[in-house]
């Protein structure tokens, strides 16, 4: 197996835990030079809200969105679109990728941002 299968295996196993409990969930995608992430709703079939790195209001404010400072720009900025969607509680899908830089720094600045998970 080679890395990205890898990782698809780790994220299968969360994904189905978090479908079985019907949970939303923030979900995170990590590219080298980007960073996305999305609230999806409990069934699965629609994106609450959604922010990332290439969007022009986040590159205004960082300049580099392959880096932690832009990751924590992108959790403020969920939290706070997930606020105004009327979602708090979510379970966090990192998509395989291990808890650690980016990912962990976009999830405590949404934990900051008020989400709980």
């Amino acid at each position: 197996m080679n890395k990205k299968e890898t990782r698809l295996r780790r994220a299968r196993k969360t994904r189905a835990k978090i479908a079985e409990l019907k949970a939303v969930r923030l979900t995170v995608f990590r590219s080298n030079c980007h960073i996305y992430a999305q609230i999806i709703s409990g069934c699965g079939s629609r994106v609450l809200a959604a922010a990332s790195t290439v969007e022009p209001d986040v590159r205004a404010q960082v300049a580099n969105g392959g880096n932690k400072a832009a990751a924590e720009a992108v959790g403020k900025l969920i939290a706070e679109r997930a606020k105004a969607a009327g979602v708090e509680q979510v379970s966090f899908d990192r998509s395989g990728f291990l808890y650690h830089g980016r990912v962990k720094a976009l999830a405590e600045a949404a934990r900051e941002g008020g989400l709980k998970f």
